[in-house]
């Protein structure tokens, strides 16, 4: 029968991991898989996103006018 055990740590120098488990029994064997968070990546505002995309129009008067045929139709 396996026994899980699931702990957060905190990786130490050199890459060591102590896995503290006193409900398990001396010498017998275990397999340990680890699981690295991802850095927590930074919030970015959603202006920030403005103009980084490529367009499809190739003007910035086509743009205009799709916009204004668009605000035209909602009417």
């Amino acid at each position: 029968m396996f026994h899980a055990i699931r702990t957060e740590v905190i990786v130490q120098p050199g890459g060591r991991i102590e896995i503290p488990a006193s409900e398990l029994s001396p010498g017998t064997q275990a397999e340990v898989i680890v699981l690295e968070q991802p850095a927590p990546r930074k919030k970015r505002p959603f202006f920030s996103f403005f103009g980084k995309g490529k367009g499809c129009f190739r003007t910035p008067e086509e743009a205009d006018a799709f916009l204004r045929r668009e605000r035209d139709s909602l009417l």
